[in-house]
């Protein structure tokens, strides 16, 4: 049984798979990982979704705003044993709609030239490459997407 459960940064089932994210990150983003982490605190996340697979958690994501325009997607993470099974897709798909409801635009988010399966999970949600945008602007390891919502 599937279950995505709206949340906050506090929920300790996000905090859990943020902390797998991250290990994963330090492997794949080696000596930028500290630049990288640097804009992933998670005290500032107010909205987090969960998806639980059979009561475990399995997947996570966030969002949060960029401007008046724009949410910022960030902390995607699917633990390995769920991965193919649609978890990054539907908890992607329930932060849009999110937004939505926020009123915001659309979503933009960073991922890493090193995460290849981020990268394909994004252009198969129609997600367009933008030029990198803040604090990734001129990170040549970086690639930004962005998502018009229907508002």
């Amino acid at each position: 049984m599937r279950k995505l459960v709206r949340t906050n940064s506090d929920a300790i089932d996000f905090i859990n798979l943020v902390k797998f994210l991250d290990a994963d990150l330090k492997i794949r983003d080696g000596e930028d990982h500290d630049f990288y982490n640097q804009f992933n605190n998670i005290d500032v996340i107010k909205h987090v979704v969960i998806l639980y697979i059979d009561h475990k958690a399995v997947g996570c994501g966030a969002l949060k705003k960029y401007d008046n325009r724009s949410s910022e997607i960030k902390r995607m993470y699917t633990l390995t044993e769920a991965r193919g099974k649609s978890v990054a897709s539907q908890i992607l798909q329930e932060l849009e709609l999110w937004s939505t409801e926020l009123l915001f635009e659309k979503c933009i988010l960073e991922t890493g030239k090193m995460q290849p399966e981020a990268i394909a999970l994004y252009k198969k949600c129609n997600y367009l490459i933008m030029p990198n945008y803040g604090q990734y602007k001129n990170v040549s390891n970086s690639i930004c997407f962005e998502k018009l919502l229907n508002i």
